[in-house]
């Protein structure tokens, strides 16, 4: 089953790739593989911001963790020209979550992310993962993440 056919079984239509808000690009590629900068946590009601351990939950942070990587996939489809199906693995991901100092359940949080990569691409969705707390992201979102995507 393609990617765009799993996306759409799931419900999932990508949106456009957000457009940097300071000084970078939204991804690089180098030969066949592409770096995607953080996407932070926003759906289409806007920033989803909190901070772990102080006024939001688990579960909706790991929702916010999803709707980075579906901006995520957002990127690696403009970077493909608009053909997601160029996509070959996801091979790693970095998560930063907006946590107060005693908060340790990062991973959890950035499960949201990494559950839905691999339930949308299958075993090309797998990856390895970094989940680390931070004092503060910007505009006082709850996540960001950042990826490293093989392609073609």
């Amino acid at each position: 089953m393609s990617i765009t056919d799993r996306l759409a079984e799931l419900g999932v239509t990508l949106p456009d790739a957000p457009a940097p808000a300071a000084n970078y690009v939204p991804f690089v590629q180098v030969g066949s593989t592409l770096y995607v900068s953080g996407q932070i946590s926003a759906g289409p009601d806007g920033m989803i911001t909190g901070k772990l351990g102080d006024d939001m939950s688990v579960e909706d942070a790991a929702a916010a963790a999803r709707q980075c990587a579906i901006s995520l996939l957002a990127q690696v489809k403009a970077a493909c020209g608009g053909d997601i199906e160029r996509l070959v693995r996801v091979v790693k991901l970095t998560g930063f979550v907006n946590s107060t100092q005693d908060f340790g359940d990062q991973p959890k949080v950035i499960n949201g992310a990494s559950d839905f990569l691999v339930e949308a691409l299958g075993d090309i969705g797998r990856h390895a993962r970094s989940a680390v707390s931070a004092a503060s992201l910007p505009f006082g979102v709850a996540v960001e993440i950042e990826g490293i995507f093989e392609i073609r």
